[in-house]
């Protein structure tokens, strides 16, 4: 049976895999939330571009924020402990999935500014940011995810 949220003491799970599983899944609920609000809203043959998409943004950005450290506090509540310890394969392993996931960073600005320079409709180029966020979260926790579960070559 896996350990993945075992939360208790002895648990095989280091404190920094906890909080790079809850940055994932809270990336994919909040962004699929999303497109669940702005693809109902163009149901009625309403053009993508044209549909009200920046308060729903908003929403689910501000309640993915707020859902991630709800989440974090709740996991560093149920084991105190760990949630200071923080070893240097810990420091290794986030700068790691950091600079993984800052290539959709990269990736999602020359994108908008591309849209831009194309004069795409404002839906567009926040949409393509957002993605751009959404995937940096997914594959920086991803990267930290496989390096915890089969190691990573340190350097």
């Amino acid at each position: 049976m896996s350990k993945l949220f075992y939360m208790g003491v002895g648990s095989d799970v280091a404190f920094e895999e906890k909080r790079a599983w809850i940055a994932a899944v809270v990336a994919v609920a909040g962004y699929t939330v999303y497109l669940a609000v702005v693809l109902g809203r163009s149901g009625g043959g309403v053009p993508l571009a044209e549909v009200a998409y920046a308060a729903p943004l908003l929403w689910t950005v501000g309640g993915a924020i707020v859902a991630a450290i709800a989440l974090n506090i709740a996991v560093a509540l149920a084991s105190p402990r760990e949630a200071d310890a923080k070893d240097q394969r810990d420091k290794e392993i986030g700068r790691l999935g950091d600079l993984a996931g800052q290539s959709f960073l990269v990736i999602g600005a020359v994108a908008a500014l591309a849209l831009s320079m194309a004069e795409a409709d404002h839906f567009w180029i926040s949409n393509v940011i957002y993605l751009g966020f959404v995937l940096s979260a997914l594959l920086g926790s991803t990267v930290k995810l496989a390096a915890y579960r089969w190691g990573f070559q340190s350097w």
